[in-house]
């Protein structure tokens, strides 16, 4: 009897086994088929309900806006190298040209046109030929004001080019009674949206059919604005440290020729390369100034152009980092 139980018992041991092996088995490739095929998860951002831009407010209940606005800030959000550069030339270029916003009387949404426009490269030249921190072409920049010669283009003047960008966007917003209008303006130009105002009979210069870059213009900068205000949010994270310093200058005033900048950076104490770092709008070895007219060069000091550990770095915006 004993001998029995013991085969009994034996047996159930043995069934209650295979039994947990199997179900082991069968729970393991149930992991192995959820398990990515990926070292991480990429989630899409959620749309907010609404941006308002330059005092405009868009509402992204509508199919278009939503899904628009949708790609866009997926693309900002997972463009990490991008993003994050233009987190780190933020804190050096937008102390210089929001004062001029607002002295322009120019919403100071509007410096993230410059950032859709030129990544904050002062340097920038499109396919197009066009250049500097707001992208002008030839034509624009000289009737906006800025000087375009052999030794000199004010399109790659930082404060110049910004006044300049100014006057655009004022005539554009009185032409069209609306901030979006004058954006989509700055990129598609006047001409093409005022006729498609009138070929196709719409009010607002959002609801417009256009080519993909002009219809894509006015989400960019929505979502730029977005991003820049709640970097953490789409996992933007940098210390204080880790962007790029605002440089200090003296400034040097000139009413003449000089024939060679190279000997001009050498006698200011730095060297071509930094010259032309912070005044590339100087586009030769010489600068050709028989008019008399006055010129401001950037020396950069020698003090502002290094980083020092212990330093306290000046952050443009706390928003942007993390302490």
């Amino acid at each position: 009897m004993k001998r029995n139980l013991i085969y009994l018992f034996s047996a159930i041991i043995v069934v209650a086994g295979i039994t947990i092996m199997c179900l082991s088995t069968n729970d393991t490739e149930k992991v192995d088929q959820q398990r990515p095929s990926v070292l991480s998860m990429t989630a899409s951002v959620d749309v907010p309900d609404e941006i308002t831009f330059a005092g405009e407010r868009t509402v992204f209940d509508r199919y278009d806006r939503r899904e628009r606005m949708d790609r866009e800030l997926n693309s900002f959000t997972y463009f990490h190298s991008t993003t994050l550069l233009l987190f780190k030339r933020a804190n050096r270029i937008l102390p210089i040209i929001e004062p001029i916003l607002k002295q322009e009387g120019v919403p100071d949404d509007f410096k993230y046109l410059a950032i859709i426009e030129s990544s904050l490269d002062s340097r920038a030249v499109s396919p197009a030929r066009a250049v500097g921190l707001w992208q002008f072409i030839e034509s624009a920049g000289r009737e906006h004001g800025l000087e375009i010669s052999g030794d000199v283009d004010e399109r790659y003047h930082i404060e110049k080019s910004t006044v300049a960008a100014c006057r655009y966007l004022k005539n554009a917003y009185r032409r069209y009674g609306s901030w979006s209008a004058a954006a989509l303006s700055y990129n598609g130009g006047q001409g093409r949206i005022t006729n498609e105002l009138r070929n196709q009979r719409a009010n607002d210069a959002l609801d417009l059919w256009l080519v993909e870059e002009t219809t894509r213009y006015y989400y960019r900068l929505l979502a730029i604005k977005t991003i820049f205000e709640n970097p953490r949010q789409y996992g933007f994270v940098l210390k204080p440290e880790q962007l790029f310093k605002p440089i200090q200058f003296k400034e040097v005033r000139v009413s003449s020729s000089i024939p060679d900048l190279v000997a001009f950076a050498t006698q200011n104490g730095i060297t071509y390369a930094q010259l032309k770092d912070f005044n590339s709008w100087l586009r030769s070895t010489k600068l050709s100034n028989t008019s008399g007219k006055s010129y401001t060069i950037l020396v950069p000091t020698q003090e502002s152009m290094y980083y020092r550990k212990g330093e306290t770095a000046k952050v443009h915006d706390e928003r942007w980092v993390t302490k």
